[in-house]
């Protein structure tokens, strides 16, 4: 199953393509937007291979992915429904890592909580996963925030098992991960 393109009252959600590069590089050379993910603007070499990792998810599950998101056909943000990753995620068959990173001047607008909700249904009724969760650092307040407005609830705190060479301010306090089931999402949507 290929990913689609999916569509909420504002966005498009158009699955991640060469195209969206130069979309990728804007975002990620702004500090502020990079603040919680590596504390400092990504450089275009950065980006290109973080480009090419993020064509690569959709090649592990089908229907799983990036996606890029648009309002009036303006850029917006990218948002992931991934296969979990990473020391923090175990490998689980039908569960998937959720995230989104948005524009500055996008910010505080609903986008990031409606591109989740989205991708939410997506994945319980289309692609048929059991469970799917967010991670962010736990002094991340705005990204728990959008967590909790697009329904997940708090499951753990926990401190990365992935080594920084060069941690972000704030990582001394450690990460969260927010989470839904299916059986939640149903009982919620029904």
């Amino acid at each position: 199953m290929p990913q689609p393109t999916l569509h909420t009252e504002r966005l498009s959600l158009v699955p991640l393509a060469h195209e969206h590069l130069q979309f990728e590089i804007e975002l990620d050379s702004d500090p502020v937007v990079m603040r919680y993910i590596t504390g400092r603007p990504s450089s275009r070499e950065e980006v290109n291979r973080a480009h090419r990792r993020r064509l690569a998810v959709a090649d592990e599950v089908p229907g799983l992915g990036f996606w890029v998101g648009f309002a009036d056909q303006n850029f917006v943000g990218w948002w992931i429904l991934q296969p979990p990753n990473g020391p923090d995620q175990p490998k689980v068959a039908g569960e998937a890592d959720l995230g989104y990173r948005l524009l500055r001047r996008r910010w505080r607008c609903g986008y990031a909580s409606e591109g989740a909700r989205e991708l939410i249904r997506y994945g319980f009724e289309d692609v048929g996963l059991n469970r799917i969760f967010a991670q962010t650092m736990a002094v991340n307040t705005a990204s728990r925030a959008t967590m909790t407005a697009a329904g997940l609830t708090f499951a753990r705190a926990f401190i990365s098992g992935e080594p920084y060479d060069d941690p972000v301010t704030g990582a001394d306090q450690g990460e969260v991960e927010y989470e839904i089931t299916r059986a939640t999402w149903q009982r919620r949507s029904g």
